[in-house]
């Protein structure tokens, strides 16, 4: 069995910062997880973070896609991508076609954060899980625009375990669900805690709705077209009468449904390869894209008390 993070890769401008952070071990697919600015993070991931707080400058032009991780961050690389790029790429061209969204958007916090020039800057986007109040404080004062995803917490768990499981090996009797049900109730998994996380850009968008879009995975999933043209609004693309008439906003959602790019070879068959991180298999970003999937993992009675911790998180905050 392997560890997603098995030790700190960290070099000596960080090893003794991070090495005196709060620590636990009890997410086993990633191993020791640090405390920093109240968010939990594999000691390879903390340094990037680190890093792109000291150095990344944003271009004033750039979208940050973010969320937490399991949240529909492929679907919503590909939206906001097909949205700005639909006329220059047609149905024949589209790079999604032959690239993993995470291929085409950049992370943050991966890619990005050592040399912020080695990125495409006709693609302007970038991508990540850093927490709104983490984010480097260059990217905070420019004329970025955010879109930030969230989705019910209960699939994000199972998701999120389901995901860790098979990139690291190791099965549910190692790490059966109950233990990562009681770790994710406590907040301590990467990038957690759920509920800060989503907090602080729901309070970014309230205090600036020109720059901070806050979206929802089940809303995009009741009615797509309908939020993709909000999407392209927010982004300055906004969809003409014409191609509303000629259905553009449906065939954006099309092009981008789990179903369709499920079955696309390269998401089928293709790896995905990125620094200080093991080889993913594309498929694996492809579980189910449901909702209301923790249905078949949570019984009712595990299920009423999750949601009576959210409730309790999410308390006063406008947010349900």
């Amino acid at each position: 069995m392997s560890k997603i993070n098995e030790s700190p890769n960290t070099n000596n401008k960080y090893e003794k910062k991070i090495s005196n952070l709060p620590q636990d071990d009890g997410w086993k697919p990633v191993g020791n997880l640090y405390k920093y600015q109240g968010f939990w993070y594999g000691p390879s991931l903390l340094q990037n973070v680190i890093s792109a707080q000291e150095s990344f400058t944003p271009q004033p032009s750039d979208i940050v896609l973010c969320s937490s991780p399991k949240s529909g961050t492929a679907w919503l690389k590909a939206l906001a991508f097909s949205i700005v790029s639909r006329n220059q790429v047609n149905d024949s061209t589209n790079p999604l076609l032959k690239k993993l969204p995470h291929e085409i958007v950049p992370f943050l916090e991966i890619e990005l954060a050592q040399d912020s020039n080695n990125r495409n800057l006709e693609i302007p986007f970038v991508a990540t899980h850093i927490p709104y109040d983490s984010l480097p404080k260059p990217i905070i004062d420019s004329e970025c625009k955010i879109i930030y995803i969230c989705r019910d917490p209960k699939d994000v768990l199972i998701s999120h375990w389901n995901f860790d499981q098979q990139v690291s090996g190791i099965g549910s009797e190692s790490f059966p669900l109950e233990e990562a049900l009681e770790q994710y109730c406590k907040g301590i998994y990467p990038f957690g805690p759920y509920w800060d996380h989503v907090l602080g850009f729901w309070k970014a968008s309230l205090e600036f709705p020109e720059k901070v879009l806050f979206i929802k995975y089940e809303d995009l999933k009741t009615d797509g077209p309908f939020h993709v043209k909000r999407m392209a609004k927010f982004l300055g693309h906004p969809f003409s009468m014409e191609e509303e008439e000629e259905g553009d906003p449906e065939k954006v959602v099309n092009m981008c449904s789990f179903e369709n790019l499920s079955r696309l070879e390269v998401n089928k068959n293709g790896k995905y390869y990125l620094p200080d991180l093991p080889t993913f298999v594309n498929k694996s970003f492809f579980r189910k894209g449901k909702a209301g999937d923790w249905k078949n993992y949570l019984t009712d009675g595990k299920a009423a008390k999750f949601n009576q911790i959210m409730a309790e998180k999410f308390s006063g905050s406008g947010l349900v």
